[in-house]
């Protein structure tokens, strides 16, 4: 079975956007280990708003991001891009199905919605999360309260002279 792994940014104090939608605290003065995780995956999961997002930027918010199967789960829109599937069903069962057919892995790349629904279904196998040397404040945090505990194991953890830290988790099923 392919693993799913949430991969993204996060700020210190655990956001993934400013209260604006922003995300130009991001860096992207070097590669983070973003082409050796490329390597890992041939297909993506993605929500509504961050599909929204990507097609602003000519579908490749990530510099060097390769071309990978694109799944869109939204409710609310009735077509997406060429090439791209829309995912309209229920989320959860939809991603189990495509977890089980044969691929590299999957990247869960944005929709804190999606990640939280996929995350509740126990579908999240691993988390990689790049965290940034900035507190926001307020915006949009990566995970909205669960009524479970979720217990990790570390892989691996790397520490970039620009003070961003990596952190790529396991997520132990319970």
């Amino acid at each position: 079975m392919r693993k799913l792994i949430l991969g993204l940014a996060i700020t210190l104090d655990g956001y993934i956007e400013g209260p604006k939608g922003e995300y130009d605290w991001c860096f992207t003065d070097q590669d983070y280990g973003l082409n050796e995780f490329f390597k890992r995956i041939d297909a993506s999961f993605i929500g509504r708003k961050s599909y929204k997002m990507m097609q602003q930027h000519h579908g490749e918010p990530v510099p060097g991001m390769p071309a990978l199967k694109e799944y869109v789960f939204s409710k609310t829109l009735t077509s997406v891009k060429e090439g791209a599937e829309l995912i309209s069903g229920d989320s959860t069962a939809e991603a189990r199905k495509i977890k089980n057919q044969p691929g590299k892995d999957i990247w869960l790349f944005g929709g804190a919605s999606l990640s939280d629904s996929l995350m509740k279904a126990g579908l999240v196998d691993e988390l990689w999360l790049s965290i940034h040397p900035i507190l926001l404040g307020s915006g949009k945090q990566l995970f909205n309260g669960s009524e479970q505990r979720t217990k990790l194991k570390l892989l691996e953890s790397k520490i970039y002279e620009t003070g961003l830290v990596s952190v790529h988790y396991q997520i132990e099923n319970t």
